[in-house]
């Protein structure tokens, strides 16, 4: 599947995005996947409460199921102004 990273996930990371193998079944697995990478993706994802998740486009849940999901993206809250 394609991960994709926004502001400033994707600087501590260092990706913008990247295609990932995965047995994960939920976000909450994939994270815990990414994070056992390298330090940069555990210090991304440190704090998940200051994410937001999308899948294929949709905002989701953290325990939602990614099954089918072709694109998961990470960023933070987005403020309105």
């Amino acid at each position: 599947m394609n991960v994709v990273y926004f502001a400033w996930v994707r600087e501590r990371i260092g990706l913008p995005q990247e295609t990932v193998e995965t047995g994960a079944a939920t976000v909450n697995d994939l994270i815990v996947e990414l994070s056992a990478r390298e330090e940069r993706y555990a210090a991304a994802f440190a704090d998940i409460s200051a994410l937001r998740v999308a899948l294929d486009q949709e905002l989701s849940d953290f325990d939602a199921p990614l099954d089918g999901v072709r694109e998961v993206a990470f960023f933070p809250p987005m403020t309105g102004g």
